[in-house]
């Protein structure tokens, strides 16, 4: 491990106070409802054509980031691939500190050394290293403070999702379901590390949702948890979505509903106890995780104001529930879905007969990724509208046979395009009161970075073809863009530093950041 203190500055501008021109980012979702909404108005329609960059900060490394900076006190944070972290001068982009731990090998993964973020609280940053431990640092020079293990990566187990912090406890989840291990939420406390709670998402077969697995069952496993939570700190609850069982395709080895796989759980934030549960994808075999941001809205439904929680699902349907009781408000489709005639009233999918997974192919949609994938969304209370990406069309869905070996890729499974029947590409704005599709956008390129929405009517995102977008948040239509020179896989974000408001953004090994001119 490396920790190098670039700038003897870096002491005083962290004593410094937020002035009253400076708006920060001080969590992945920049409000613990997970918005990822702005409430700066500098950067509109009408000037947003003077929008260029201000600085540019080159990594050194060829990542394909997929991390949310977060802005305080003059400083940025970020993380990288491959246990790289940095901190940034806000004014000129200049390094500060620079961390480093070198991956162990050999490290089996599904999806890339990828990290999404830190979470920040007082004086410490805290972040998970792909071998899948947290670890705090001080964010004056970037030491480590501590380091906990929250899985064995030598069992499949990584760490990618950025943490959040919740009163004295920094929580995450863990990643690793396409290898067999044991999904679960972890609480730590962010002084010491020391453990508070764990919540597997995956019960034993004597603990509640058990008897959803049969008891032949040789592996439960699956379940991973590898995007960020949300909170409502009037109920005290933490929301997170949860993976696919495992092994994803082949579910003749897993009979039953697989609880508490492709879910929402929604725990009480001090111990980690369940609350209620819903089950998007029961028995999932098209690896459709319901990991995607937990949005916390509060909308009316039918004259009455509802605490919901909304989520683009990547099996195809957009959700609204009941935040207090986990009850189904609505589901609508927001893309090609052959799987189901829709979602009854007790919640559960009506299911289209053979749309399950065979040796021959089935054709299925929406695809292996959705739909909806795992990239960040945002909300605008604005508008009411739900920002995020889809990707429209089939595949074919392939079954193996496979034995499980502890740590090693347990799929059974592989997909394949449909001849002559290309995906589509597309950001949809969906209502959350009702789970309408307002507008889509139809795109040639991915959009593969996440969402921003700002308080002036404005949506960002980044797609793989390397364009930084903006959209009205209002009709879709495009208003800028600028080619960053590699492609987005972060979503960016929004701060105000000395009076004037910038947008920040992670391209390929890069962190750019735009101002008015």
């Amino acid at each position: 491990m490396t920790c190098r203190l670039r700038n003897a500055t870096l002491l005083i501008l962290l004593a410094l106070p937020l002035t009253a021109g400076d708006t920060p980012w001080l969590t992945y979702g920049n409000t613990l409802s997970g918005w990822r909404y702005t409430p700066l108005t500098q950067i509109t329609s009408t000037n947003i054509a003077h929008l260029a960059p201000a600085w540019i900060f080159q990594t050194n490394t060829a990542a394909k980031s997929e991390s949310t900076p977060l802005v305080r006190d003059g400083i940025m944070y970020v993380t990288g691939d491959s246990n790289n972290a940095w901190a940034l001068d806000l004014k000129t982009g200049k390094q500060l500190w620079h961390y480093f731990r070198k991956p162990p090998k050999p490290l089996d993964l599904c999806c890339g050394e990828v990290n999404r973020g830190f979470a920040i609280s007082g004086d410490r940053l805290f972040k998970v290293n792909i071998e899948d431990t947290l670890l705090a640092l001080d964010r004056l020079t970037g030491k480590v403070l501590w380091e906990t293990e929250l899985g064995d990566y030598r069992k499949g187990y990584s760490g990618t999702a950025a943490p959040i912090v919740i009163k004295n406890l920094v929580i995450t989840g863990t990643a690793g379901a396409e290898f067999g291990i044991r999904g679960f939420i972890d609480a730590y406390d962010i002084a010491t590390g020391k453990r508070v709670w764990r919540f597997h998402t995956i019960p034993a077969a004597d603990e509640p949702g058990g008897a959803t697995w049969a008891p032949s069952t040789e592996h439960r496993v699956g379940g991973s948890t590898w995007i960020t939570g949300t909170y409502d700190p009037e109920l005290n609850t933490l929301y997170w979505g949860t993976g696919n069982p495992g092994p994803d395709m082949n579910g003749d080895v897993r009979p039953g509903d697989n609880l508490y796989t492709c879910s929402l759980v929604a725990l009480d934030a001090d111990t980690g106890k369940l609350k209620w549960h819903y089950q998007y994808t029961p028995h999932d075999v098209h690896d459709w995780d319901a990991i995607s941001d937990p949005v916390l809205v509060d909308v009316t439904i039918a004259g009455q104001l509802r605490k919901a929680v909304v989520q683009a699902n990547r099996n195809g349907h957009y959700y609204g529930l009941d935040r207090v009781t986990g009850k189904l408000l609505f589901a609508k489709p927001y893309t090609e879905v052959s799987w189901a005639r829709g979602i009854g009233a007790d919640g559960r999918p009506i299911l289209v007969p053979d749309q399950e997974p065979s040796e021959e192919g089935t054709k299925s949609c929406p695809g292996l990724g959705g739909g909806h994938n795992w990239q960040a969304t945002a909300y605008s209370p604005r508008t009411g509208l739900h920002y995020f990406s889809s990707t429209d069309g089939c595949q074919l869905f392939y079954r193996t046979e496979q034995q499980f070996v502890e740590g090693h890729w347990f799929q059974l499974s592989t997909v394949d395009g449909i001849p002559g029947d290309s995906n589509r590409h597309s950001v949809v704005a969906v209502d959350t009161a009702t789970g309408q599709t307002k507008w889509r956008r139809e795109l040639q390129a991915h959009p593969s970075g996440g969402m921003l929405a700002t308080a002036s009517d404005l949506v960002f995102y980044g797609d793989s073809a390397g364009n930084l977008v903006a959209l009205d948040a209002r009709t879709g239509e495009p208003v800028w863009h600028f080619q960053t020179g590699a492609s987005i896989n972060a979503p960016p974000i929004a701060y105000e530093f000395e009076g004037k408001q910038y947008i920040a953004v992670a391209a390929g090994g890069v962190i750019v950041t735009f101002a008015s001119r």
